[in-house]
């Protein structure tokens, strides 16, 4: 029989023909999946990126709670355009330890990849109770009960624990320590400002809201957003040669 023929049974028999293409995709998807069943990890490890403090994973949860990655991404493309106005291009690594991802996928307002330390807290306080008291042209809706709302961190070892089973490196002392560290790093004459620095490296304790007689969730969300991007010496990778 010659080639030809062999051929045409493919295409005279839909049936073999589907049976066909899902073996070669069988293959092809196997060669590609089973090496990763070998790496430890698929994330180059980056200096500088740490588990969130356990004030900052409470602003991330309320940052998911009100939704703001709906209009804003958390991802900065290797692209020249993205680079000039928010920073360098996000890493893998950057995104290692958010259950989930807030990487987004629409920029009614700006990319917050890089906000940590661009603003104040006070311009941040400004811009959540009254977004156009600091930018006239934005369309984002106001959020004045954050002030107003005394965080509720009762449970923020649980919270921990449960990103330690996803694989977020906590460890014991973390987790124990998690409500001590959450007023350690929401006020200025905490006792435990040293400890806290020493289980999560570059975190910054301090008044947040405004209210040092208060931890509120705008305490806890400012804290999240002055993180980001803060963690990571970019000038170590800084690539031009992948920026099109």
């Amino acid at each position: 029989m010659s080639l030809w023929h062999k051929h045409a049974i493919f295409e005279k028999n839909s049936i073999v023909l589907v049976i066909g293409v899902l073996v070669v995709i069988a293959i092809g998807g196997l060669v590609e999946i089973t090496p990763l069943f070998y790496l430890k990890s698929t994330i180059e490890k980056v200096d500088g990126v740490r588990p969130y403090t356990p004030l900052e994973l409470a602003g991330r949860n309320i940052y998911v709670r009100e939704g703001c990655y709906n209009c804003h991404s958390q991802m900065i493309r290797a692209l020249r355009d993205e680079v000039e106005r928010y920073g360098h291009y996000s890493l893998a690594a950057e995104s290692m330890y958010d259950r989930p991802f807030q990487w987004g996928s629409k920029r009614t307002g700006p990319d917050l990849a890089r906000i940590g330390a661009k603003y104040s807290d006070e311009w941040h306080r400004d811009h959540l109770r009254a977004p156009k008291s600091v930018v006239p042209t934005t369309v984002m809706p106001a959020y004045p009960w954050l002030e107003a709302t005394e965080l509720d961190f009762a449970h923020i070892e649980d919270e921990l624990k449960v990103n330690a089973a996803l694989g977020v490196p906590y460890s014991p002392e973390m987790i124990r320590e998690a409500r001590a560290d959450v007023k350690a790093q929401a006020t200025t004459d905490a006792p435990d400002a040293a400890a806290l620095l020493k289980r999560y490296p570059r975190s910054q304790a301090r008044d947040y809201d405004g209210n040092p007689a208060r931890i509120t969730e705008a305490d806890a969300l400012i804290a999240y957003l002055q993180v980001l991007g803060t963690l990571v010496d970019f000038k170590l990778y800084d690539d031009k040669a992948n920026i099109r």
